[in-house]
Formats: C-alpha cells, sequence, structure tokens
C-alpha cells in the first residue's frame, strides 16, 4: 500500500486547514468558496424518484436498467446534439471522480504508457496516471505532444479550475489529432449546462466529431447540474468498443451505481425546469461575487462557464488565500491545479444566497 501511496501528491486539501480556521473565526463565521460543494436542495422530484425505489433488496446491475440506458441516450441526443446513440453507446458510473482516478488502471495502462491532461487541472487526471504508474503528462495544447506512448488524452470544456471554454473548431481539430495518432480521447464535460458568457459544446456533436463515436468518449455528472454530489451519479457515452469493455470490467469490479440513484437520475434527466432554476441561482451568486472581487481590486480571467471565478491580484496564491482567510473567505488556491496557477485562487459559486451576501459585504 505504502508503495502506491508514495507515487502520489499530498491530498491538497489537507493545506488549507489553517486558512479555514482563521476564516472559520470571523465574528460572522466562514464564507466558503473552496470546494465547491452544492448547498442547495436536492429537487423534489429527484428526492421522490429516490424514495420511491428505496425498496431495493437486490443488487443493481453495473450497465443500470433499462429505463436508467433510456434516460441517457434520451439526454444525450436531446442536449448534446449527438445522433444514433444506443445503449452501447452509454454507461453510468459512481460518481465522475470514481471514473477520472481509476480509468487508466480499468484501460490496462502502466509503466511505459502516458496520460495527457491540460497543465491547469482537474488534480485527480494526474493522480489516475500515478495509480497505473503511467507518466502524466500535462499540456498547453494537446496537439503539440509527442503521440509516442500516448495512450488517454483529457480534455476538460468547460474547465475546472478557470472555467475557460474549448471552441466547437478547437474540438474538432482535437478529435481529428487524437484520431490521426490512435490516441483514446475523454471529455470531461461535467459542467457544459453551465455556460455564461459561451455555450460550451460536447465532442459528441456531430459537427465535432463528424457522426463517429470512434476513439472519444464524454464524461457527465449530475452532481452540480442537478445539486447530486452526495449520490454519486455520473455516466460515459461515446465509442461503444471502450464501453463494452469498461463495462465487462466494472461487472468484476462490482462498480455498481445503486439502485435508488438509478431511479434518481432517470428523474433528474428528464427534468430540465430544476436545472434552469438552479442555473438562475448560480448566475446571480456569479455576478454578485464577480462585481464584489473587481471592486475588491480583483482581475477574472476566463471564467466563461463552470462554477467558479478564477481571480487573482498579481500576488501569490497563498498570499491571496491568506488575505481571504482573514476577511472570513476560504478559496482554493490556484496551485492545487498545477504550478501555472501560482498567482490565481478559485472562488467557488456554490454558497447559500446569504454566505455569497456576507462575503460581498466583506469584500466592499
Amino acid at each position: 500500500m505504502s508503495a502506491v501511496s508514495s507515487r502520489l501528491p499530498v491530498f491538497p486539501w489537507d493545506k488549507l486547514e489553517p486558512f479555514k480556521a482563521t476564516a472559520a473565526a470571523h465574528p460572522d463565521g466562514i464564507v466558503d468558496l473552496s470546494v465547491g460543494t452544492p448547498v442547495d436542495p436536492v429537487p423534489a422530484l429527484i428526492q421522490r424518484a429516490l424514495i420511491e425505489a428505496a425498496d431495493s433488496p437486490g443488487y443493481p446491475t453495473v450497465w443500470g436498467t433499462t429505463a436508467l440506458r433510456d434516460a441517457l441516450t434520451g439526454w444525450v441526443e436531446r442536449r448534446l446534439g449527438a445522433r444514433g446513440v444506443t445503449h452501447e453507446h452509454v454507461l453510468p458510473v459512481v460518481g465522475s471522480k470514481e471514473l477520472v482516478a481509476w480509468l487508466p488502471t480499468q484501460l490496462g495502462l502502466g509503466a511505459g504508457d502516458r496520460v495527457a491532461f491540460p497543465r491547469l487541472a482537474y488534480p485527480t487526471y494526474e493522480v489516475g496516471a500515478r495509480l497505473c504508474g503511467a507518466e502524466p503528462v500535462p499540456y498547453d495544447d494537446p496537439r503539440d505532444l509527442d503521440p509516442a506512448g500516448l495512450k488517454l488524452l483529457w480534455l476538460n470544456s468547460p474547465s475546472n479550475p478557470t472555467g475557460a471554454v474549448l471552441a466547437p473548431d478547437e474540438l474538432t481539430r482535437i478529435v481529428a489529432w487524437a484520431r490521426e495518432h490512435g490516441v483514446l480521447l475523454f471529455s470531461d464535460e461535467c459542467y457544459l449546462e453551465l455556460g455564461w458568457e459561451a455555450d460550451p459544446v460536447s465532442v459528441l456533436h456531430p459537427d465535432v466529431c463528424g457522426g463517429s463515436y470512434d476513439g472519444i468518449v464524454a464524461v457527465h455528472s449530475l452532481s452540480k447540474r442537478s445539486n447530486l454530489a452526495g449520490y454519486r451519479a455520473a455516466f460515459l457515452a461515446g465509442d461503444k468498443a471502450v464501453l463494452g469493455e469498461l463495462l465487462k470490467i466494472r461487472k468484476h469490479g462490482g462498480m455498481m451505481t445503486p439502485a435508488p440513484v438509478q431511479a434518481a437520475t432517470v428523474a433528474a434527466l428528464g427534468d430540465d425546469t430544476h436545472v434552469r432554476e438552479q442555473r438562475a441561482r448560480y448566475a446571480a451568486r456569479r455576478a454578485a461575487l464577480r462585481t464584489a472581487l473587481e471592486t475588491h481590486g480583483f482581475r477574472i480571467d476566463h471564467s466563461e462557464a463552470s462554477l467558479y471565478l478564477w481571480s487573482t491580484r498579481d500576488e501569490p496564491c497563498w498570499d491571496t488565500v491568506a488575505h481571504l482567510a482573514e476577511l472570513g473567505i476560504l478559496v482554493a488556491p490556484g496551485d492545487f491545479y498545477g504550478p501555472a496557477g501560482d498567482r490565481h485562487v478559485r472562488v467557488a459559486l456554490t454558497a447559500t444566497d446569504e454566505r455569497v451576501g456576507a462575503a460581498v459585504k466583506r469584500l466592499g
């Protein structure tokens, strides 16, 4: 076990504890804008679906119920614009972080293989490579990568942490490059429904993939769009050969989405009203926080989508973390997402209206 854990970086969030203590000491309490965990209620129709499926004494299947697969294929076609999506093109997973962390292992990658991901990125892409002994390779533009030994290419649009969005023509060129070099492409699109100043597009859109899903898979999550982080509900869509292989492996590993969560996912994907309502909440919080941060002397870079404001005062990120902690506001230092983020902080929109109001007042 120690041999495996020694491959991994120090768990970053532990470094934030002293600043959390400082922020918590504020007379009006902490405003936690660091982790990005949903705080609003789970929509009632999703709760009802979960409760109605609570009497589930038998084992669920890894591939999910027929109703779940129908919901996944229907949503992928309706929301992403994909065409010809069948049950073989979708696969439920137990939250997207589990998938990201263990995908290279499940693909059989190891020493001598390379896994590429954006230079500023969700840390679990690198963790997944290290868990299986592959080489993690950060990039600025994936088309500049040496394809030799490159077995897995991660895209993330909209980006966590920056909120940057890859334009459709960029996606098209990257998909073509990956196919030309035989590199499997996984696109993390978990924030796709949270575009503000851009309209994010999936790699599964026919204008991007040419109507073929060969060599590409999209990753989607219900954590943010439906406030279901506690449910661990996510899924894959794309290349049926890749998903078929993952299905076989995950059956052996017992990686089953619980039956009540499958039922809740069906309800969530079948309703767009709660998504619009949640978007409106985040939009209002985003506008308030952005104005307050800019008034306080911050510059907001990128941030055209997702649940974060990529913010800087042109100083070392930990100095900014300390400054905001003294105001009772906790944010994530940019270097959690790679050395290139060492002069930014990530400010999450995931706090109640009352706590966002408190942050705005303190920044003012």
